[in-house]
């Protein structure tokens, strides 16, 4: 499956919520389909989604207030967005606030393709347009998406429910979406 990755292939692997989009950072055909495949505008925001804060850290700016509050989170649920690096390829960017979404997932699979691929991958949840709901069968995403997407990684049912997304690029923590992760901690 790296190798797939290290060759611009898109994925869909299953996380601790539920299943993602994913595909190396400078993949700019796997950027735009996933686009596609969400039917996302540019102000999107992408998720890096990162083995360890070692990793985490080269992407984005952290006060160390922020980094405890964060690393107590996590591995988990959540999804933080912050004000990226230079290290973050403009295109991924939100166009006027210069942030990224970034993670660090609790599932051994997700886990393993980022260990194995040493880098972040660039994912956005499994959400499909017009659904409120993710998918949680690997055989049903292939059967509906296995024209669009190179591989799908099936380890058995993954959850339905995104992360909680929480925005920390302003002076207040904003919630973005209440999903897997439990919002209080951030509240």
């Amino acid at each position: 499956m790296v190798d797939l990755l290290r060759a611009d292939g898109l994925i869909v692997y299953p996380t601790d919520s539920c299943f993602a989009l994913g595909c190396r950072l400078g993949n700019k055909d796997g950027i735009d389909r996933i686009r596609e495949i969400r039917h996302l505008d540019s102000s999107h925001h992408f998720t890096l989604v990162c083995r360890d804060f070692a990793q985490l850290g080269q992407f984005v700016q952290i006060s160390n207030a922020l980094f405890r509050s964060i690393k107590a989170a996590t591995p988990g649920r959540y999804t933080f967005i912050l004000p990226a690096t230079k290290e973050v390829p403009r295109r991924l960017l939100h166009p006027k606030k210069k942030t990224v979404g970034v993670r660090i997932p609790d599932h051994t699979v997700a886990q393993a393709l980022l260990t194995e691929l040493g880098e972040p991958l660039l994912s956005s949840t499994l959400l499909l347009p017009g659904e409120n709901e993710a998918m949680t069968q690997g055989w049903e995403i292939k059967e509906r998406l296995d024209h669009m997407v190179d591989a799908v990684v099936d380890s058995g049912e993954c959850g339905a429910v995104p992360t909680t997304v929480i925005d920390f690029s302003q002076a207040e923590p904003e919630i973005l979406r209440v999903g897997a992760g439990d919002p209080s901690l951030f509240e």
